[in-house]
């Protein structure tokens, strides 16, 4: 899932693929690929 920059709507995968993508909303073509909230405990040498 993406999610538009400007209006916060969310696409799908499949309207990637296409050249020049553009929100359906909005017409932006700025988008954040969305990550899950997943805590990372790393341990210290």
């Amino acid at each position: 899932m993406f999610k538009c920059a400007i209006c916060k709507s969310k696409m799908s995968k499949d309207n990637i693929n296409k050249v020049g993508i553009q929100c359906d909303n909005c017409g932006a073509k700025i988008f954040y690929k969305e990550r899950p909230n997943v805590k990372k405990v790393l341990k210290a040498r």
